[in-house]
């Protein structure tokens, strides 16, 4: 599993007019390529009428799988400059569809690889990105008499403090960075003076919006 990759928030979908043409972008995460393929033939059944819908998807934790159709637009025009775009933002899982209804005007080969391109760009601009984290679930236990001290340290630190229960003790739920774990865990023994006890759970994704 990778530390960390970039995807987008979820489906989203963002029209562009260029030269009187409609480019509909349409984007969503994909985890396999069979989700990503009945993904674009859902696109493709609602948009039927269009005259194009050019596609792209990225799959795999080292972009094993990488498609991109022209869907009759001229060879390399369409499918491979929206395959750029989620390249260059380096996102992961993540399959878009442009649809266009022609316009009357055409923009030959070069203007097609910048429209679909911005169309691309805009899309995921539209919709948002997020950093995925693999972060370690950690519970750590100490007396009421730290809780102030423990629970002011954390949450000025770089860790993510998300729970605080209080039962016998007090058990602090911090989401730390795989690599970082034997840090923390020093750390919180250094602080408590050996007084706490740790625990290490699951590692789970977290979202982090990307600006």
């Amino acid at each position: 599993m990778l530390n960390q990759y970039y995807t987008v928030k979820g489906y989203g979908e963002h029209e562009i007019i260029i030269e009187k043409s409609r480019f509909i972008c349409f984007i969503d995460r994909a985890e396999t390529e069979e989700a990503a393929q009945a993904f674009i033939q859902s696109i493709k059944k609602k948009h039927h009428n269009a005259n194009h819908n050019c596609s792209a998807y990225l799959i795999g934790e080292y972009d094993e799988i990488q498609k991109a159709n022209d869907d009759g637009e001229p060879n390399g025009t369409a499918g491979v400059p929206m395959l750029e775009v989620l390249k260059k933002k380096k996102l992961k899982n993540t399959v878009v569809v442009v649809t266009r209804y022609f316009g009357g005007i055409k923009l030959g080969a070069g203007g097609l690889i910048r429209a679909y391109g911005k169309s691309v760009s805009e899309g995921v601009a539209h919709t948002g990105m997020v950093e995925r984290r693999l972060m370690r679930h950690m519970r750590t236990s100490v007396e009421y008499t730290l809780l102030g001290k423990v629970e002011n340290e954390l949450r000025s630190s770089a860790f993510l403090l998300q729970e605080i229960e209080y039962l016998d003790q007090v058990t602090f739920h911090t989401y730390v960075a795989e690599e970082e774990t034997a840090a923390f865990e020093e750390w919180m023994v250094e602080l408590t003076n050996g007084r706490c006890e740790i625990v290490s759970a699951e590692s789970l994704y977290i979202e982090i919006d990307v600006n």
